[in-house]
């Protein structure tokens, strides 16, 4: 490409950029870039920063929000102004938080340094988990997400000989009505190192059965899931967090797994359960309801707010509890 190219390219978007801005000052309106997700952005301090100079109150969830990159539609209306110091101190860029993974049906966000999901969320509905003679769980394969940079990613290889599963995070029998819908659950950022045998293949699995069941029978089922890295007291009467990491990529293996499910009936009443597992082995029809754990646990655990959008004068039962 000619100087004159580049310098021509460079004016308009510059130019662009500046119309944009006048735009935005002229009408007084947040513009939040959805159009383009780069993880390599993420900043939540920058965001706090950009959001308390907003005039009028963002119409997206602020849990989204929070995990959206800084705005360059709004980084355009600063070319008028002289720099404050944050992004002074921003100049060369901003060390990338966490990436939202959005699926055709479920949503991810990757932990980029224990290679597994924070959390994955679902909505589910009945004709979401029926059976469909078009969609084959056989043809789907468990694939690397290369949207995810090679330094943070988890591999097939990493699993191999492990002694784990490669455990679903969004069940795959949760999404039969697309082949591609079933195929995403099998991308390893929806993956975490399972005990095979009496967890993933049995209680973990009852567990994602008695989701599919919820939701054949409620008008709305949405489920959070994920993993927890618990401690435990040691011989030296110490608490501390040990967990393995598998393969080269030191993908971690999660001491215990949750699910949160939030049920909505046909009356718009919401009942929630939420469950913690310990990753082990349990015995054949361990009861379910053995598991059941305040949210509140969950949350701490985590570090996670969940479902704190459910309307509470609608909240009907918590974990099979009146509220």
């Amino acid at each position: 490409m000619s100087q004159f190219s580049k310098l021509t390219i460079s004016t308009t978007c510059a130019g662009i950029g500046i119309i944009v801005g006048r735009f935005y000052e002229r009408n007084n309106v947040q513009h939040t870039d959805l159009f383009s997700v780069k993880q390599e952005e993420n900043s939540l301090t920058a965001i706090k920063h950009f959001k308390d100079n907003d005039t009028k109150k963002s119409l997206i969830s602020e849990t989204v929000r929070s995990f959206l990159p800084v705005s360059t539609v709004y980084a355009a209306t600063q070319i008028s102004r002289p720099p404050n110091r944050l992004q002074e101190i921003l100049t060369f860029g901003v060390p990338s938080f966490d990436p939202l993974r959005p699926f055709e049906n479920h949503v991810v966000l990757y932990d980029r340094r224990n290679k597994v999901p924070h959390w994955v969320f679902e909505h589910l509905k009945k004709e979401y988990v029926e059976k469909n003679d078009s969609v084959n769980r056989k043809t789907s394969e468990f694939t690397e997400d290369a949207a995810v940079h090679p330094y943070f990613r988890s591999t097939n290889a990493d699993y191999k000989r492990s002694g784990y599963d490669r455990g679903h995070m969004a069940a795959a029998s949760n999404h039969r009505h697309s082949q591609n819908a079933m195929d995403d659950t099998f991308c390893l950022t929806n993956i975490a190192p399972q005990v095979g045998k009496g967890f993933n293949r049995d209680i973990w699995n009852d567990l994602e059965k008695y989701v599919r069941a919820l939701a054949r029978k409620y008008r709305n089922v949405y489920v959070c899931t994920g993993p927890l890295y618990l401690p435990r007291l040691e011989a030296d009467g110490k608490l501390y967090v040990k967990y393995e990491v598998i393969g080269k990529n030191n993908v971690s293996v999660p001491t215990h797994f949750f699910k949160v499910v939030v049920i909505e009936n046909d009356k718009g009443e919401f009942e929630m359960n939420s469950f913690v597992i310990p990753n082990q082995s349990f015995p054949e029809n361990t009861p379910l309801k053995n598991f059941l754990v305040p949210v509140e646990t969950i949350e701490r655990a985590s570090g996670f707010l969940l479902f704190d959008g459910v309307p509470k004068n609608r909240l009907r039962a918590i974990n099979g509890k009146k509220t």
